[in-house]
């Protein structure tokens, strides 16, 4: 991958557009990126990362969208960075635009444009640029797969931080086993491991509950042997379970089985004897039942012969009966004959009762030709009828009239009441109106004043709070410069004395026999002794180390007071001089206005509502007067003919109603009378019919009864019997007979006589031997039946338990064989001898090959002295980790990396990027990394070994890479010539870019 060409626009400190050239850059392979603290030196590498990736590194993540945009942008510009690069043999362009809240084109206010994306690919044959894809997922994922690594491992890769190596060097094997495990992806092992771990969770579980459910069935077996079996004192998972339950349950079967034989023995007895007993009690029964039998027969002969004498009379009565059946039919015409004439003479009496006197003593056609005159008349009211139902709807409309009169005059009057009161209601309610829209204009203008004094306020209280930090920051950046001084005067002593006595520390190395180093004689008669305080090379470098920390500090407090002091020199300029007090009690004071500004404002809609209801109310009184006029004088004509027509209907009805009341009370009287006559003629026709018929059915009756051999009607009459009485004679006589036959048929069967001639039998012994001999019967068959449930339930208990073990066999051995896994994965097993998890044996091997990459610039670095090892020691919880070793040439011992100095630090984590950076770069497929940044730390170095480490980066030029180192070191701007510089100010950063022709 090689970087062509980056535009930043209204991003980060950059507020204009700024270009950045990198083949320029590139072309003198090793470039320096600079400039003040605070100026935006990482915000150029934030930029490109953000245009790969579409966010930023780290824990700068969470500045996202409108937060990414330039505080120093103008509001019509749009924050964009556009970014050139060459991946994998093909040209590309990306575009980023995060989301942008800008003016409104109309009206006022803001509103949020969308985030946009483009990635565009040279076409080398037509000389142009092709659209690829306008989606951020889709570009996203095409830049991930071109570089083959995630937006971490570039991050890691192509932008080197060197303090996290720093820390990488110095962590512990679990903080290294995240780092790379982030940068190698070794999730999949870890998954592996986990996938292991819940496996034989998994299998565990199911053994365990196999074996619970084993157990289970032993308990149910045990009850079903009447807790005569013995179980197993072994918990689930334990070994031999299964062994011992299928052991206990054949014991308890062959028990069992034994029981059910002697249970059956018995059952057989108790059958025979049963089978006896119920044979003798058969036979004492039966007898018993001939003898009562034959008693109760004799016994029903007397009772028969002591009713004779009542058999005959009903026979006698039942004969008499049958004769009075021949009259039944004339008696029954006579009877309903005089009860129908009794009838209808009554309701002529009753009929009659109600005439008048004139009429009580007419006949039946006399009756019936009055009845006719009273219809007649009847008939002639039927016009007076319908002229007395008009007079009444005349003076209903009449009494409408006068009711409708009235509400038109009370309507009128309430409708000159309030249109009198009109002017003085429409002014009072266009005063509210104008005092509501003035509230409303008074409460824009203070909102548009509100803003600009609550910034005001803020800055005063940032200035005021600044004020403190600003002290607090120069005496802690004086008492940094004082102590970086005092180190750097005690590290210059420590220097010159050990000059001084450096001929005692060569002499210390002298031996008889060999070169001195200095002058080359082999004899050594006189060497330089150490005095008692000399210094060594490590007290030097102890000082030197002490003193590189305190500058270090300095700086630091001195970039902080340099922040500080702008951020005060912001807020002043934005605050001025004026007390945070008095603006906040402007501030309240502007708020109090406002709020009793808008709440006046508030009722504006109400007072519009209010006026448009009154002006809508005056318009429909005013129509109310007009309506009731019109109806007014329509209501003098109508009134007129009503008159008319009322008089005229008055003297039609005083001749028809006569001396009634009303014409209605005439006809009531006359359809009454016609009622009456008529049903007075029908009553009197109704008696004299009935009269005659009567006479007929008593001359019938009397023949009737001559020819059927009775004397009178009466007497036949009295022979007569209803349906009860010759239904319960017949069934007396009938019971009679049965019982004479059912008598004589007992007595006369030949085994009922000669078990009467027997002797008693006693029946309650017998019965009682049968109900022992039944009892035992049922105690044997009960025993027999519960040892054939118990031996049943037993087989298919153990049946079961066989087939469970059987099938928890195949589960047990996946269980101990995903267990031996697991534990051989995740380090705890015995087999793994160094309890290595699964990743952290692929990260050490990885950790291997980055080791050995580092090795080779490290080398170089120090001249030959250091090389990284990797060890795999246990570390921590007795497990092997992720040990990184420093092997020291001079000393020919391996030492830990933590104690490595600053600069030993430095340039051992920067060979260690490098090399991490190979390793990655060949993980995520080969891609070519032909651009990489170095971020900081060649402050700690000494000139002698800044030539090394930049001799070391500037032989990856040998490759075609370029560097960028990221320092504000005022060394290098002197060693390197292609510079990219930041330049900052009070409207925003810029680029400069020198020395690249």
């Amino acid at each position: 991958m090689r970087l062509h060409k980056l535009d930043i626009t209204a991003f980060g400190p950059f507020g204009t557009t700024q270009s950045v050239d990198f083949d320029a850059l590139s072309a003198a392979g090793l470039f320096l990126l600079h400039g003040p603290t605070g100026a935006g030196k990482t915000s150029v590498l934030d930029a490109v990362c953000y245009a790969l990736y579409g966010s930023v590194p780290g824990a700068r993540q969470n500045g996202q969208g409108t937060a990414l945009r330039s505080d120093h942008a103008a509001p019509g510009v749009r924050t964009e960075v556009r970014l050139g690069l060459t991946v994998a043999g093909r040209r590309l362009e990306i575009t980023r635009q995060p989301p942008w809240e800008r003016p409104k084109k109309r009206g006022t206010g803001t509103t949020v444009d969308k985030a946009q994306t483009w990635l565009r690919e040279y076409d080398t044959a037509t000389g142009t640029w092709k659209d690829l894809s306008r989606s951020h997922q889709e570009a996203g994922e095409g830049i991930t797969q071109l570089l083959g690594m995630n937006r971490e491992q570039f991050c890691q890769v192509v932008l080197l931080p060197q303090g996290d190596f720093a820390r990488f060097l110095r962590a512990d094997a679990e903080a290294r086993g995240r780092l790379l495990g982030r940068l190698f992806d070794t999730r999949r092992f870890a998954e592996v491991e986990k996938r292991l771990a819940e496996r034989r969770r998994t299998t565990e579980a199911r053994v365990r509950d196999g074996d619970g459910a084993l157990l289970a069935d032993a308990h149910r077996m045990q009850q079903a042997a009447g807790h005569t079996m013995a179980l197993p004192d072994l918990a689930p998972g334990q070994p031999g379970l299964a062994e011992a339950v299928l052991g206990a349950a054949a014991v308890a079967r062959s028990t069992a089985r034994e029981q059910l034989a002697v249970a059956r023995c018995r059952l057989t007895a108790a059958e025979s004897a049963q089978a006896a007993a119920e044979r003798h009690l058969a036979e004492a029964r039966e007898l018993d039942r001939l003898r009562r039998r034959f008693t109760e027969a004799r016994e029903r002969a007397d009772r028969l012969a002591e009713r004779a004498g009542a058999h005959r009379e009903a026979r006698q009565r039942m004969e008499r009966a049958r004769k009075a059946e021949a009259v039944a039919p004339a008696l029954e015409l006579r009877d309903a004959t005089e009860t129908e004439h009794r009838r209808a003479a009554g309701a002529e009496a009753r009929a009659r009762a109600l005439l008048p006197d004139g009429l009580a003593d007419a006949g039946a056609a006399g009756l019936a030709a009055a009845a006719r005159r009273a219809a007649e008349e009847l008939g002639g009211l039927e016009a007076a009828r319908r002229a007395e139902d008009r007079l009444a709807g005349l003076v209903r409309e009449r009494a409408a009239l006068d009711r409708d009169e009235r509400a038109d005059e009370e309507l009128l009057a309430e409708a000159e009441s309030w249109l009198a009161a009109w002017d003085t209601t429409r002014a009072a309610l266009q005063h509210d109106v104008e005092t509501a829209q003035e509230a409303a204009a008074r409460a824009e203008h203070l909102a548009v004043q509100r803003e600009p004094v609550q910034r005001q306020l803020r800055a005063a209280r940032e200035r005021d709070r600044l004020a403190g930090d600003t002290d607090t920051a120069q005496r802690r950046a004086l008492a940094s410069a004082t102590r970086a001084a005092e180190a750097r005067a005690h590290w210059l002593d420590l220097k010159e004395q050990r000059l001084d006595g450096i001929a005692a520390e060569l002499a210390a190395r002298l031996t008889d026999g060999r070169p001195c180093a200095v002058c080359g004689a082999t004899e050594h008669p006189a060497p330089a002794r150490k005095d008692a305080g000399h210094v060594d090379r490590e007290a030097e470098e102890r000082a030197l180390a002490a003193y590189q920390e305190a500058e270090e500090r300095r700086a630091e407090d001195e970039r902080r007071l340099g922040a500080v002091r702008e951020a005060l020199a912001a807020a002043t300029a934005e605050a001025g001089d004026t007390p945070a007090d008095r603006l906040a009690e402007e501030a309240a004071e502007l708020e109090r206005r406002y709020a009793e500004a808008r709440a006046a404002a508030s009722g504006l809609h109400a007072a519009h509502e209010a006026l448009r209801r009154a002006e809508q109310e005056r318009e429909r009184r005013i129509a109310d007067q007009r309506d009731a006029a019109v109806r007014a004088a329509s209501r003098v004509g109508r009134r007129d003919r009503l008159e008319r027509e009322r008089a005229v209907l008055e003297q039609e009805l005083a001749q028809a109603r006569g001396s009634a009341a009303s014409v209605a009370a005439r006809a009531d009287q006359l359809r009454r009378r016609a009622a009456l006559l008529t049903e007075a003629a029908e009553a009197a026709r109704a008696a004299e019919d009935t009269a005659q018929r009567l006479k007929d059915a008593d001359a019938r009756l009397a023949d009737a009864a001559f020819r059927a051999g009775f004397d009178t009607p009466g007497a036949a009459a009295e022979a007569l019997l209803d349906d009860a009485a010759h239904r319960e004679l017949q069934r007396q006589l009938d019971a009679w007979g049965a019982e004479e036959a059912a008598v004589r048929a007992v007595l006369a069967e030949e085994d009922t006589a000669a078990a009467a001639r027997r002797p008693p039998v006693d029946l309650a012994a017998a019965e009682r031997a049968a109900e022992a001999a039944a009892r035992q019967l049922r105690e044997a068959a009960s025993a027999r039946d519960a040892a054939a449930r118990r031996c049943a339930e037993l087989d298919r208990l153990s049946a079961r338990a066989t087939a469970a073990v059987r099938a928890l066999a195949p589960l047990r051995e996946e269980y101990d064989r995903v267990a031996r896994l697991a534990a051989l994965t995740a380090g705890t097993s015995a087999d793994n001898e160094r309890r290595m998890r699964l990743e952290s044996y692929v990260l050490a091997a990885r950790l291997e090959q980055v080791a050995a990459a580092a090795t080779v610039r490290l080398r170089r670095m120090s001249s030959g002295r250091y090389t990284l090892v990797h060890s795999d020691d246990r570390a921590g919880r007795g497990r092997s980790g992720l040990g990184l070793h420093v092997v020291d040439a001079w000393t020919g011992r391996e030492r830990d990396t933590a104690t490595l100095s600053g600069g030993e630090t430095f340039f051992a984590s920067l060979a260690l990027a490098l090399g991490l950076a190979d390793v990655v770069t060949e993980e995520a497929g080969g891609v070519r990394l032909d651009t990489l940044f170095i971020d900081e730390g060649f402050g700690s170095l000494d000139d002698q070994t800044l030539d090394e480490v930049l001799d070391v980066l500037d032989s990856l030029r040998e490759r075609d890479r370029s560097v960028g180192i990221v320092s504000h070191v005022g060394d290098l701007r002197r060693r390197i010539h292609a510079q990219l510089e930041v330049v900052k100010g009070r409207t925003g950063s810029a680029l400069r870019q020198r020395g690249t022709g």
